[in-house]
C-alpha cells in the first residue's frame, strides 16, 4: 500500500504521521499521479495547526509533480506517462501516489524538472496573480515585498525586476537580505535591526509605495499601512507571524487605502485561468528570467522536521519533499 503523511489532530509538527493509505483506481475525471517531488508551503502549517480547519483525519499539502500512471473515464487533458504538476485542492499532496481531479493538472515542459515543478507551482502562480491581477504593477513602480528571501519572495523579486519594477524587500537577517538582493531586490531591509517604515519613506522620499505585498501578517500589518501612498493597496496573502488583527476601518479611510486578502485558488478555479497562469510562469522560467532556488530537500517521511524549519524561519527559497 502507498504511504502518506496524515494528521489525526491539530497541533505541532509532531502530529504528522507516516500512514499507509488505501488507493482505489482513478474515478471519472480523475488521474492517478506518482509523485517525484512534493512542495512545502506555509499554508500546510496553517492546515496542521487548525488556522484553516480541515475535517480530521486529513492528508496535507497542495503541490506536487510526477508522472500520470492511469486516468479515469472522461479524462482527455492528460494520459498515462505524462509529466505533470499541480498546486490545487484536494489537500493531500504529501504522499507517494494519489488520485486527483485531472483538470487541476498541467503538463510540465521538457525544460523544467520534476523538482522545479514541485517547488514553484504554488509560489510561482501566487506571484503571477499578485503582480498581474490583484494589483497590476507597472514599469517604474516601486513596491514593498515582505519576506523577500522566502519562496514566493525570491520568485517575485526576479519577476518584478524583469518587468522594470523597483523592489524594496524585507528579510530577517543580513544573509537573507543578500539572497534577496542577488535575485533582483533593489533595496533590502533587515527588519530585525532596521525600521522598514522609515526605510521605505527614505527610499521613496516620503511618497510611499502604491502596493505592499505582505505574507507576514500580524507583525507587519500596521507598518505596511504606513508605507502606502494615498490610494495605495495592502495585499495580505499570509500570516507567518500570526493571524491578522481585527481591521480598524478608520486607519484605511485615513489614507484612502485599499486592503485585500486574496488567495490562489479563486484565481485558478477556471481551467483556462489555471493553464494561462502556469504558462506565464513556465515561460519566465524557461526564458531564464526566473530561476527556481530549491535550497532545502527532505525525505517525505521527514515532513515534520521540514515544517519545524519552515516555522523557525530557517529556510530560504523553495523547499521540497522527496518520496
Amino acid at each position: 500500500m502507498p504511504k502518506a503523511i496524515r494528521f489525526h489532530r491539530i497541533g505541532g509538527p509532531e502530529v504528522l504521521q507516516w500512514d499507509e493509505v488505501q488507493l482505489d483506481d482513478p474515478g471519472p475525471g480523475q488521474a492517478r499521479i506518482r509523485h517525484i517531488a512534493v512542495g512545502l508551503n506555509y499554508i500546510d502549517v496553517y492546515h496542521r495547526i487548525g488556522l484553516y480547519p480541515l475535517p480530521l483525519p486529513s492528508g496535507i499539502g497542495l503541490e506536487g509533480a510526477g508522472v500520470v500512471e492511469a486516468v479515469g473515464a472522461g479524462v482527455t487533458n492528460v494520459k498515462a506517462g505524462d509529466r505533470v504538476a499541480y498546486a490545487s485542492p484536494p489537500i493531500g499532496a504529501y504522499c507517494e501516489t494519489r488520485n486527483i481531479t485531472a483538470d487541476r493538472l498541467v503538463n510540465l515542459p521538457g525544460g523544467i524538472s520534476f523538482e522545479q515543478g514541485a517547488a514553484m507551482m504554488l509560489q510561482g502562480m501566487t506571484t503571477q496573480y499578485l503582480i498581474k491581477r490583484t494589483y497590476k504593477v507597472q514599469p517604474g513602480d516601486t513596491v514593498l515585498w515582505h519576506a523577500a528571501a522566502g519562496g514566493v519572495g525570491l520568485i517575485a523579486c526576479q519577476w518584478l525586476a524583469a518587468l522594470g519594477v523597483t523592489v524594496i524587500g524585507t528579510a530577517g537577517s543580513d544573509e537573507k537580505a543578500k539572497l534577496a538582493k542577488a535575485h533582483g531586490c533593489h533595496h533590502t531591509v533587515n527588519y530585525r535591526r532596521e525600521n522598514f517604515v522609515e526605510r521605505v519613506k527614505d527610499i521613496t522620499r516620503g511618497a510611499g509605495v502604491p502596493v505592499v505585498y505582505d505574507s507576514v501578517g500580524k507583525d507587519t500589518y500596521e507598518g505596511s499601512l504606513e508605507c502606502l501612498r494615498p490610494f495605495g493597496m495592502l495585499v495580505n496573502f499570509g500570516n507567518a507571524s500570526g493571524s491578522m488583527p481585527p481591521v480598524d476601518i478608520a486607519k484605511i479611510c485615513k489614507g484612502t487605502l485599499y486592503l485585500t486578502r486574496p488567495s490562489l485558488m479563486p484565481y485558478t478555479a477556471k481551467r483556462e485561468d489555471l493553464v494561462a497562469t502556469a504558462k506565464d510562469l513556465f515561460d519566465m522560467v524557461l526564458s531564464g528570467k526566473i530561476r527556481i532556488e530549491i535550497n532545502q530537500k527532505y525525505a517525505l517521511d521527514d515532513a515534520a522536521q521540514a515544517q519545524r524549519d519552515l516555522e523557525a524561519r530557517k529556510t530560504t527559497g523553495s523547499t521540497i519533499l522527496l518520496p
